[in-house]
């Protein structure tokens, strides 16, 4: 309620809206040419079907399919609350997809439409009737709602060369890996191991909780509003009550189980780092899997980039998805459990085998940054202020995240490079990596390295972030896993999937179709991989090819394997 009640009253506060004032008519305008259609009109339509002489005029163009889909977009409702819209609108992720909207959806002022599509939404969303795109148009607070259609068509214009860059560039990792699978030893299906099936081994979970005294939490309180981080300001300057003195987090132990350690028996280590807004379950059957052959997974949360956080946002606890710190974070999250167990292992038996000076790290998204940093991409600000000059105009929306980075740099002394030399192979799957890292700091990965990308990833796009980085890798054993169709979601646990975040469910279109296909995948290449680099079997390096990822090909997902791309073509600016 407190939530509603700040978003109400900063919009008030601004002058955004008046209870008087209500949409009447929509005015859409090409250069010089205006027309108009008013509010009621679609109203009507939406309840009745009924056509009226103002909707006509644009009726008679229009087959009957599309003025069904008109009908059916309109009261469509999405299942937000006024207090999830205001939370997440407020935010600055939120605030920078405003701008860019507002270009496009304007008042009658033809000012940018921002902070009016933000009260509409918030109105709406508090509706009885829910949130509709009929409900926003009423609820918008002025009396004419602009729509500029010359900039609606160089979106789309922008949108449409970007798909079709994205296309190519998929055909492209494609004709590659069938150039690389020509000259590949041939895969005897019947004979070669199902990397996709659970192993022998069997395992148990622990779960410890650790506390780094070092490192001051900046944590949300119940009923304590917080704004966002003024830029120049120290992230670290807030109130006391919002610092917790140790960062404190809980880590899932996937331990096989083995007879009496020995050298020659040695456990081989993988850490799982999640994703924003995910948690330790988000990849627990990817865990169980590379513990049933014999690994050790450890799965930290970072609770300040955790489901908890996204819940804390939602409930009006916490100002934004995540504190720019959780770049620092993150890294010193994993590099702290890792130091944590070295000690364990002199006095706790059940550490003992672990081999802890050659560590495999995985991470998915936010996770992906991390496991990154650790092998040996620092913190680039030089991209960070390139890249995140112009947020109102980009169709990456990684970059929201990305570029809260920027706010560290006013921090001293700041670290920016989270190298740990235990870290002896990385993957990660659908990174962010463009802004944060950029080409300058991924080149400095000299570990071998495998990406994971979804052509259909429109939160952490394909291109941008996952394709071009990996042609700036200098590593001799890199690969490239592409999922045609896979999107940002593809991979993540069905657990987490089904659960969601408290009142934000995944809907289909955003998971993909088929995630097991995704998942199977993962579990397979994954398994190789570490087995490769991490358990030093390099008989699995076999299963790391062009041809074998298309032996276990599935539908609806087809799957790319290559260790090579032209740089020709690849181009996203």
């Amino acid at each position: 309620m407190r939530s509603a009640i700040v978003g109400f009253g900063g919009a008030i506060a601004l002058g955004i809206f008046s209870p008087g004032h209500a949409a009447e008519r929509i005015f859409v305008s090409y250069n010089i040419l205006e027309r108009s259609i008013s509010v009621k009109s679609l109203e009507d339509y939406a309840k009745t079907g009924e056509v009226d002489e103002d909707l006509a005029v644009y009726a008679q163009y229009a087959e009957p399919n599309v003025l069904q889909n008109l009908r059916s977009a309109l009261v469509a409702k999405a299942n937000l609350s006024s207090v999830t819209v205001a939370q997440f609108l407020y935010s600055p992720q939120g605030d920078a997809a405003l701008k860019r909207l507002g270009q496009v959806i304007q008042p009658e002022s033809r000012l940018s439409g921002a902070k009016a599509i933000r009260a509409a939404l918030i109105l709406a969303a508090a509706d009885p009737e829910g949130l509709t795109l009929l409900n926003f148009l009423q609820k918008f607070p002025t009396r004419g709602i602009r729509i500029d259609v010359e900039r609606s068509l160089q979106v789309v214009g922008e949108l449409n060369r970007l798909i079709s860059q994205s296309q190519n560039t998929t055909d492209a990792i494609t004709r590659q890996a069938l150039a690389e699978g020509s000259s590949d030893p041939p895969i005897d299906v019947e004979r070669s191991r199902d990397l996709r099936q659970p192993g022998a081994f069997k395992f148990e979970k622990q779960t410890i909780t650790l506390n780094d005294p070092n490192r001051t939490a900046v944590i949300s309180l119940p009923g304590v509003i917080r704004e966002p981080i003024p830029a120049g300001s120290d992230p670290s300057a807030r109130p006391e009550s919002n610092l917790l003195k140790g960062r404190t987090y809980p880590v899932d132990l996937y331990l096989p189980t083995l007879g009496r350690a020995t050298p020659s028996n040695s456990v081989p280590v993988v850490v799982i780092s999640h994703g924003l807004g995910s948690d330790r379950s988000s990849f627990v059957y990817l865990a169980q899997h590379l513990a049933s052959h014999g690994f050790a997974v450890l799965v930290p949360e970072h609770l300040g980039s955790s489901r908890r956080q996204i819940e804390s946002l939602l409930a009006g606890i916490a100002s934004e998805v995540a504190e720019p710190t959780e770049f620092v974070d993150r890294p010193l999250d994993i590099t702290y459990l890792l130091t944590y167990l070295e000690q364990q292992a002199r006095i706790n038996p059940a550490y003992q085998a672990l081999n802890l000076k050659q560590v495999g790290v995985m991470g998915q998204s936010f996770g992906g940054y991390t496991a990154f940093a650790l092998a040996g991409a620092p913190i680039n600000f030089k991209q960070l202020n390139l890249s995140c000059r112009d947020l109102e105009n980009t169709f990456n929306p990684s970059l929201l995240l990305q570029c809260r980075a920027q706010q560290l740099e006013v921090r001293t002394p700041l670290q920016t490079d989270f190298r740990d030399p235990r870290i002896a192979a990385a993957i990660a799957l659908n990174p962010i990596t463009s802004a944060a890292l950029g080409q300058d700091s991924i080149s400095k990965i000299t570990i071998p390295t495998l990406i994971l990308t979804g052509s259909a990833d429109t939160v952490a796009p394909a291109l941008f972030e996952q394709v071009q980085p990996f042609t700036w890798l200098t590593t001799n054993d890199k690969y490239l896993v592409q999922l045609i169709s896979g999107t940002h979601f593809s991979v993540i646990g069905e657990d987490e999937i089904a659960s969601g975040i408290e009142a934000v469910a995944f809907p289909p279109e955003v998971i993909g179709p088929n995630p097991e296909t995704a998942r199977r995948y993962t579990r397979a290449l994954s398994l190789a991989f570490f087995q490769t680099y991490i358990a030093n079997q390099p008989a699995y390096r076999s299963y790391l090819t062009a041809s074998y990822a298309r032996s276990i090909m599935e539908a609806p997902i087809p799957i790319d394997l290559i260790r090579s791309l032209p740089v020709d073509g690849l181009n996203p600016n």
